[in-house]
């Protein structure tokens, strides 16, 4: 089952935090993630990612139980099962899906989704899943709008029908299973 979670800005309240750790199941201790800076190609993408790796700490994710990987090369199968979320940080969109084309990690990725593993966007992660960009990982058909000042309403929507998505810092694209909900605050 699909456990994606699309966020303009990461874990910025408590509301993501619990949902993220909700879709993971099981004890923070325990979380193996695979954290993905790859995107972060230009200063002021480089300066957030602390803040990206302090959404995981503040969670409770052990440091030791964090993987830094930046797609050089993909992972097998059996490397990837070894997680149970993937945390894609924000920076160049575009970069970030010519290397998880261009390494074949995106084949392993969608084959790990679909079996339930946890996949995270944060702004530049969040638009690579969405109908923003050719050759996307697809998981959102409309294209994504994030930092917007003024976010799409909460609530449950149609995939099918919505073209465009703006999400606020605080909030979120959740999709479980065949279910499609803006999460966040109001």
């Amino acid at each position: 089952m699909r456990k994606i979670m699309l966020t303009s800005s990461g874990f910025d309240t408590k509301v993501l935090e619990d949902v993220f750790l909700q879709l993971v199941g099981k004890a923070p201790k325990a979380m193996k993630v695979l954290f993905i800076p790859t995107a972060a190609i230009d200063p002021g993408a480089i300066a957030v990612l602390p803040k990206c790796m302090n959404d995981l700490l503040r969670v409770g994710v052990k440091n030791k139980n964090i993987r830094v990987f930046d797609l050089h090369r993909s992972l097998s199968a059996e490397e990837m099962s070894g997680y149970d979320a993937v945390y894609f940080t924000g920076g160049s969109p575009h970069y970030l899906l010519e290397r998880i084309n261009a390494t074949g990690f995106n084949i392993v990725l969608r084959d790990w989704v679909e079996r339930g593993g946890v996949y995270v966007g944060v702004s530049a992660g969040s638009w690579v899943a969405a109908g923003n960009l050719e050759n996307s990982l697809g998981y959102l058909r409309a294209s994504l709008a994030v930092h917007s000042k003024t976010g799409t309403a909460p609530g449950v929507f149609d995939n099918a029908r919505m073209d465009r998505i703006s999400l606020k810092d605080g909030s979120a694209v959740l999709i479980k299973g065949g279910q499609y909900e803006i999460i966040g605050e109001k």
